[in-house]
């Protein structure tokens, strides 16, 4: 049986030290601030601005909302982001993505001020992960990974890992950040060939595809650690599931992050944890 890599530990760990951060700020007069825009009522977007509010309060954050209906011309929306680009007050900003179609999604993302893109999605922040320097914010759920690994003390240097998935939200950075602690890494996706026999070879698998229970008992090894990235509603077993077929899987592998409460767990606390590392820079300046 796989031993499970529970990520409410590991956001524990993080919130623990941004309390004590956090404490210290308000020492100075500082209050992290994080300003979150959000166009429509998408179920992820609830979900994840429902974990954004509960951790935020526990922790003494305070979360500024935007809300836009879904045919809201963007220059309004890009007004507010101006606004609070410019607010020295606002240490963070979180823009709920994909937005509908009449949003240039690149115009849209490079307008967040690097300084404030606590996801980690405009050019500037992405390239800091290509080049391996300390600049902005990775994204927060490529972060979340490392942060899983680290707690667990799951060496990645000179191992195997490979990941599915090769979006700019997580596959291509979290290559990069892998690539940046001398892991030897390998990305896949739909159109690799011998898909299974390609993760078989790994030392880590991350699946971040967004297939549901895609993984199967044919993707893995005995030695494996599996983390599992996706998160999807799944109608026929009305429960939320990953990108791992977790029964067929979690008698086959070393370690495997549960879902829910694995990565998803840890994103939130790293999202905030950015917010405060933000706030934290702001006042250095002051």
């Amino acid at each position: 049986m796989a031993v499970l890599l529970k990520g409410k530990d590991v956001a524990k760990a993080i919130e623990e030290k941004d309390l004590n951060q956090i404490a210290e700020l308000r020492n100075k007069g500082i209050e992290p601030v994080l300003s979150v825009f959000k166009v429509g009522n998408k179920d992820s977007d609830l979900s994840y601005l429902k974990g954004i509010n509960k951790k935020s309060e526990t922790l003494g954050v305070k979360v500024m909302l935007h809300e836009y209906s879904e045919d809201v011309d963007p220059e309004l929306l890009y007004k507010d982001l101006d606004k609070d680009n410019a607010d020295g007050n606002i240490h963070g900003i979180l823009i709920f993505r994909p937005l509908p179609k009449q949003f240039d999604d690149e115009q849209l993302r490079n307008r967040i001020n690097p300084d404030k893109d606590i996801d980690g999605c405009c050019d500037i922040s992405l390239a800091s992960i290509f080049i391996n320097k300390n600049k902005g914010f990775a994204p927060c759920t490529a972060q979340a990974v490392l942060e899983i690994l680290d707690y667990y003390n799951i060496e990645v240097s000179s191992k195997n890992v490979t990941v599915i998935g090769r979006s700019l939200v997580i596959g291509k950075p979290l290559a990069m950040m892998l690539l940046n602690r001398n892991a030897t890494v390998t990305i896949c996706h739909s159109r690799s060939k011998d898909l299974p026999a390609q993760c078989r070879k790994a030392d880590i698998l991350v699946c971040a595809s967004g297939q549901m229970e895609a993984v199967n008992d044919e993707f893995v090894n005995d030695d494996m650690c599996v983390i599992d990235v996706g998160i999807s509603w799944n109608e026929a077993k009305q429960k939320l599931c990953g990108d791992v077929l977790a029964e067929d899987v979690e008698d086959k592998v070393k370690m495997l992050t549960p879902v829910p409460g694995g990565v998803g767990a840890v994103t939130t606390a790293v999202l905030l944890d950015h917010v405060v590392t933000s706030a934290i820079n702001a006042a250095k300046d002051l």
